[in-house]
This record gives structure tokens, C-alpha cells and sequence, in this order.
């Protein structure tokens, strides 16, 4: 085993005129052709060649799992996709609330945004998804099973650029966490119902025979933090019953791909590592650590270490961030020091606390007022309607200030992670 870190990232030299900004690359890396495949091997992830590789680079966060933070939606009636769906359809009409998430999907994340990032030193992008969008089941008004299209476009721009791509099911039939980020009704949902477990075996099983051959894809991320923190009564039960079905699925996989990591995560926030015991007995696993908030050195990654050097396991940070710059560096040195990789939360958003921003467009405050406005009854809806015609004006402003070149990246935020 050669232990000679390297970075696979091809450089695209280029020039954006960014609405009245000039956007430049932000850091480069040599050029390098082809994508070998990745595995594990005890601590490290591996090369065909034996190099070690080490995970760094950035979330593609709201593209295929929209948050209502990421779109500056105030409260907690507009955070997950569904409520967000809900709030556009009484805005504008269901009609004109699907076309407006079938331009934002086609405009969020493009070639131009996976050529930039390439233009740093990122080797990685983690792409959440919706498990709907592989399904009939309606979603941000398609029911088109578009989900493989979708990512199809990102893995080939990806490979183009000298990218690898996590897939991670951040929102599973049924619901695994049980809070707005996993679009579910409230409770992990995942765990008491067969079907719902059947069917996410099954779409990791079509994922994977999908993928099986595609090298540019560095593992397959189950699901996007397990069974949040606030089922205090039953926790402990919830929390047995995770590993099983992680190795239900992994079992899934393989029947169809035997070469690609699978990337399992901790419980409460992908925070708690003593919900395994043993059963997932494949030899090319990587754990996904999340963590915000916690101090930047050691001490607020010890229970990680701790678990990972107990079982020689290796390990990523698959989500941090939303922090000072100062802290984001200090986070970025630890965990490379400790050989655990690193993805940022998240590339795009409105706002600030992220690598690209996007900016506040005209007469935003009249889609964020009616978000947060009483929409409980058809009175109340009728009554905090602004003019459909000022709606819809704001909603196209917000579809053009998403798209690369108006927007404005934060390069010391992105310049925090490259080591």
C-alpha cells in the first residue's frame, strides 16, 4: 500500500461574467486523466493503483432535496420539499408551482456550477436526492421518474471535470429522521413499515445496477441522518432496528454491484456510532460522520476517532460547516490531520454560509411573507395571496439569480478546505 495522498480534480481554465461580477477559478489542481476506481481498505480510501485518496469537496444541497432555509423561507411551515410544494401551489396554482421547480431543477446546479467547483481543489461531490424522483410518486409536481436523468447529468459532468459523486438518499420511503430534512411526517416512519424498508432495498438495488460500472461514482450513501434526537421514548428501539437494515440493503446491493463503496451512517444526525454491533460485515465500507457546531480540534470529534480506531474503519464527514471562516479552516486541518474527508454544507443558497451565493431577488420578501403568513384555512389562504402577477414576477427573478453566472462565490469559505 503506497500512502502518497492524491487529488484526482482536473482543471478547467475559464472566464464567467457573473451579472456585473467576474468570477475566476478559486484554487488548481494537475490535471488527470481518467477516474480509477475507489475502495477501502482498512482506514483509507484506496486507488486501483493502491494511492490513498482523500475525500474533499462540497454538497450539492437543495438542487434535488430543496430546504426552505436554502430559499430563506422564515419559520417552519415552508422547510421541507412538500411544505415548500404546498406554499407554491397556493401561490401561484399547482400548474405554475411544477413548472417553476422543473426550470429551478434544470437551472440550480448545471455543467457551469460542477466546472467550477472542479476549479478548486475539490475531488468530490455529495449529491442528496429524494427517493420520489425514482418512483411514480408525485414530487414538486413530476411524477416522471426523472430521478436517474437527473443524476445522470451530474455524474457525466462530474466525469468530465474530474469529479467522484456520493449519492446520498437524503429523503427515504417513509421517512428516516423524522424532522423537514427527510420531507417525512415527523417520525422515522422507515423503520416500523416493510413496505416502505422494501422499498428502499429495492431502489438501492436499481441505483446500484445502474451505476455498477461507472467508476466517477465513489460510493453510495444510504441514507442521510438516521432517526433524529427528539423520539426520546423510543429511541433505543429506533435505534436497534438501523443496523439491520443497513445490512439488508448492503446485501441488496451486492447482488448487483460488487465493487462500489456503500457509505453507512450514524444515528441522531449521523452523531452516534454505538447503535453498531457488528452486523455489517462487508469489507468495503465507509462511515459518514456528521457534526455542527462542535469545536474545531479533536475534542469535538473524539467519539468519531474513538470509533473509527476501535474497528479500523474509515471514516468521512460527509456534512459540516455553516461556520466563521476562521473556524472552517481550523475543521478543515483537523480532520484532514485524522484522515477523515470532508464534504462542506452546502455549495448554493440564498445567502451567505456557503461556497456560492445566491442573491435576494426582486419582491422576495412577497413569496416569504405568504410562507409565513396563516394558510390554515381557504379564508386565510385567499386573505395573505399578494398579486399573482407580483408572485410570479418574484419567482422568475429568484429562477435567474439561481443560475452560476449571477451568482457570487465565497472563495474564503471555499479556500477553508483545501489542504
Amino acid at each position: 500500500m503506497r500512502l502518497r495522498t492524491i487529488f484526482i480534480p482536473v482543471v478547467v481554465a475559464f472566464t464567467v461574467i457573473a451579472c456585473s461580477t467576474q468570477v475566476n477559478p478559486i484554487r488548481r489542481a494537475d490535471n488527470t486523466a481518467g477516474l480509477p476506481l475507489l475502495h477501502v481498505s482498512g482506514e483509507h480510501v484506496l486507488t486501483e493503483a493502491g494511492d490513498t485518496f482523500y475525500i474533499q469537496g462540497v454538497n450539492l444541497g437543495c438542487w434535488l432535496n430543496p430546504e426552505g432555509y436554502m430559499l430563506m423561507m422564515p419559520g417552519s411551515e415552508c422547510n421541507s420539499p412538500r411544505m415548500l410544494n404546498n406554499m407554491l401551489s397556493q401561490l401561484v396554482g399547482p400548474d405554475e408551482a411544477a413548472t417553476f421547480w422543473q426550470s429551478f431543477k434544470d437551472r440550480y446546479i448545471t455543467e457551469a456550477d460542477i466546472r467550477f467547483i472542479a476549479s478548486t481543489r475539490a475531488n468530490t461531490v455529495r449529491l442528496p436526492f429524494h427517493y420520489a424522483l425514482l418512483t411514480d410518486d408525485d414530487y414538486l409536481g413530476c411524477s416522471t421518474r426523472e430521478g436517474f436523468a437527473r443524476m445522470d447529468s451530474a455524474v457525466a459532468w462530474c466525469k468530465r471535470h474530474g469529479l467522484y459523486v456520493v449519492l446520498d438518499m437524503h429523503d427515504c420511503p417513509g421517512g428516516q429522521t423524522g424532522d423537514n430534512i427527510d420531507d417525512s411526517y415527523g417520525y422515522p416512519f422507515l423503520f416500523i413499515n416493510e413496505k416502505s424498508q422494501a422499498l428502499f432495498c429495492s431502489l438501492w438495488r436499481q441505483i446500484a445496477a445502474h451505476y455498477a460500472n461507472e467508476n466517477a461514482i465513489l460510493g453510495y450513501e444510504l441514507m442521510n441522518e438516521p432517526i433524529a434526537t427528539y423520539f426520546t421514548d423510543d429511541l433505543d428501539s429506533l435505534n436497534s432496528l438501523l443496523e439491520p437494515l443497513y445490512a439488508r440493503c448492503i446485501d441488496s446491493i451486492r447482488t448487483v454491484d460488487s465493487r462500489h463503496i456503500i457509505i453507512p451512517g450514524g444515528a441522531q444526525w449521523n452523531g452516534t456510532f454505538t447503535i453498531f454491533h457488528g452486523l455489517l460485515k462487508d469489507s468495503n465500507l465507509l462511515y459518514a460522520c456528521h457534526r455542527y457546531g462542535h469545536p474545531a480540534d479533536e475534542s469535538g470529534i473524539q467519539d468519531f476517532l474513538h470509533f473509527r480506531d476501535s474497528l479500523h474503519i474509515a471514516m468521512c464527514m460527509t456534512e459540516t460547516g455553516h461556520r466563521p471562516h476562521e473556524w472552517l479552516r481550523q475543521e478543515a486541518v483537523t480532520l484532514h490531520r485524522n484522515n477523515i474527508g470532508l464534504l462542506w454544507w452546502p455549495y448554493k443558497k440564498l445567502g451567505s454560509s456557503c461556497w456560492v451565493q445566491v442573491g435576494v431577488p426582486d419582491g422576495w420578501q412577497l413569496v416569504q411573507q405568504f410562507a409565513a403568513s396563516d394558510r390554515h384555512t381557504y379564508a386565510a389562504i385567499r386573505e395573505h395571496r399578494p398579486d399573482i402577477n407580483a408572485a410570479r414576477h418574484a419567482l422568475d427573478a429568484y429562477l435567474d439569480s439561481i443560475q452560476f453566472d449571477c451568482c457570487h462565490p465565497d472563495t474564503a469559505y471555499i479556500n477553508a478546505f483545501a489542504q
